[in-house]
């Protein structure tokens, strides 16, 4: 295996690969890794899955200040969820740079052959291999797998190699986000408007002008605040090129007319908006992920999608190394990861629609949409779509349980050996049967699989099936209806073990590859 790139897609997927018995190599061009800030932290579907393999705790150990309230901008608006005991989406404070470390640490634990300063020069393949040209440190060499994945961004050179076509649109805006500390001459009020000198109040929240917009997040009592603009603008930026504290004064100067004293930043990025999918993930024995397979329109959905791309990829790139995945299961990986890489597109797009409208009818656009959510279902669904919590991945077959393909829920478990939970199980990254109402029959079913498969039983409340086959991905591949007869449940439960790790007669103990 081979994987281009090691950005935290990359870095996900050779410690899931690492996981799964494979030996991936990561070759990454930059000799280091950068500086320069991008993302500014982990929200959505990607936290659940850390969890699952036990390293939220880790991460959050590492972030670098308190935990946000769940309050995340959508378009120019707000999705507020700090009334809710139980919001549907929560993010961590945690720097790219910072990510990137912790998963090349996770990478290095798991034995990962990581190579920087290492470029691809040339792709090609056959029936049989992918073969790369690399330029490293000590000259040119050549090298083969079985499977090359481009995790190496938005201008995947692997993806425009490969013949991958990347449509899409690129908005003529720039976006320059920063976290700042404010000299006392500048004060925060109670209600986190901002009191500046010869100006007056900059109000919390997003402020629109005809040049732009500003957005300001504080908390009265610091001297730390967010700031955001937008300015529509062709300028074309290179992204190794860091943003200044005085490029940002100038953009606040042109958006609002105002010079706003700064006192220092621990954050500025500066990034332009483009809203792309490739139009396959694959082509042949060459597969994307990350910023080489989809580009969004909004902050705060990239590194989820990615990571999310990774985990669902390794187990299945695993399971054809290791000769038991049936027929067609690395197509899956295209049907499902396009699927959910749609839906962000589609609500970063409408994210689009609403911060870009500058009429009175924009305004009411978002008028309406805000009040829509101060209702909590809207609310709630609006949260599911921007974590990619509301993901059904397509099972084969017909007739499946309103659960298949959907994350396992993270359920309290009872067992003989005491309590633990879903995502303790879920660790290893090996498929799991949980039978939750002690169907002996069921777990009869899987024995022939009992090589790739781990079985539970277990008691929990308010349980919604009998039993859950759960994927190394976290999704349910299978769930038994509530007492559901042996006679129908049984041979599902058969179909769906074949369907997704092959047939017993390729299950045999795995070995490194």
């Amino acid at each position: 295996m081979i994987i281009v790139g090691a950005g935290p897609t990359g870095l996900m997927l050779a410690a899931e690969l690492r996981l799964a018995g494979v030996r991936p190599l990561v070759l990454e061009r930059q000799p280091r890794p950068r500086d320069t800030p991008k993302a500014g932290g982990l929200g959505g579907q990607i936290l659940d899955l850390l969890r699952h393999r036990g390293l939220l705790d880790r991460f959050e150990a590492a972030c670098t200040g308190p935990m946000p309230a769940p309050r995340f901008p959508f378009g120019g608006v707000h999705l507020d969820f700090t009334r809710m005991p139980d919001p549907p989406m929560h993010a961590l404070p945690l720097p790219q740079q910072l990510l990137e470390r912790l998963l090349g640490e996770r990478a290095g634990e798991l034995g990962v052959d990581l190579r920087r300063g290492h470029e691809v020069i040339e792709v090609s393949q056959d029936d049989d291999a992918v073969t790369v040209d690399v330029r490293g440190p000590d000259g040119p060499y050549r090298t083969s797998s079985r499977y090359l994945v481009a995790c190496d961004g938005a201008r995947s050179g692997i993806r425009d190699k490969a013949g991958i076509p990347f449509p899409g649109t690129t908005y003529p805006e720039v976006n320059r986000l920063a976290q700042v500390t404010l000299p006392d001459t500048v004060t925060v009020l109670g209600n986190g408007d901002l009191d500046v000198p010869g100006f007056g109040t900059i109000r919390a929240g997003f402020t629109r002008t005809g040049q732009g917009l500003l957005g300001v997040g504080s908390s009265p009592g610091t001297r730390s605040v967010s700031l955001y603009t937008i300015e529509d603008e062709t300028t074309e930026y290179d992204d190794d090129v860091p943003m200044t504290l005085t490029e940002l004064q100038d953009s606040i100067h042109r958006v609002l007319g105002v010079h706003l004293p700064l006192a220092g930043s621990t954050r500025l990025s500066r990034f332009t908006f483009k809203a792309r999918q490739a139009e396959r993930y694959r082509e042949g024995r060459i597969f994307l992920a990350g910023d080489a397979a989809h580009l969004f329109p909004a902050t705060g959905v990239a590194l989820n999608a990615g990571m999310l791309d990774a985990v669902n990829l390794a187990w299945k790139l695993a399971a054809d190394l290791h000769g038991t995945a049936p027929a067609g299961l690395l197509d899956t990986y295209h049907t499902e990861r396009h699927l959910a890489g749609a839906r962000t597109m589609l609500h970063t797009r409408a994210q689009v629609a609403l911060r870009r409208g500058h009429d009175a009818a924009a305004e009411a656009l978002r008028e309406i949409f805000t009040e829509l959510l101060t209702d909590e279902q809207p609310l709630r669904r609006m949260g599911a779509l921007v974590a990619g919590t509301d993901i059904r991945y397509p099972m084969p077959g017909t007739g499946h349980h309103p659960l298949a393909g959907t994350f396992a829920p993270d359920l309290t478990l009872h067992t003989d050996e005491g309590v633990v939970s879903v995502a303790e199980l879920m660790r290893t990254a090996r498929p799991v049967l949980l039978d939750l109402a002690d169907r002996p029959e069921l777990r009869q079913a899987a024995w022939e699989w009992r090589h790739l498969l781990d079985v539970h039983t277990a008691k929990t409340a308010d349980r919604q099936a009998d039993a859950l086959l759960i994927r190394p991905d976290g999704h349910l591949a299978w769930a038994a209806g509530l007492d559901e007869p042996a006679d129908t449940a049984t041979p599902s439960l058969r179909a769906a073990l074949s369907a997704w790790f092959g047939t017993p007669s390729n299950t045999g103990e795995r070995h490194d590859k």
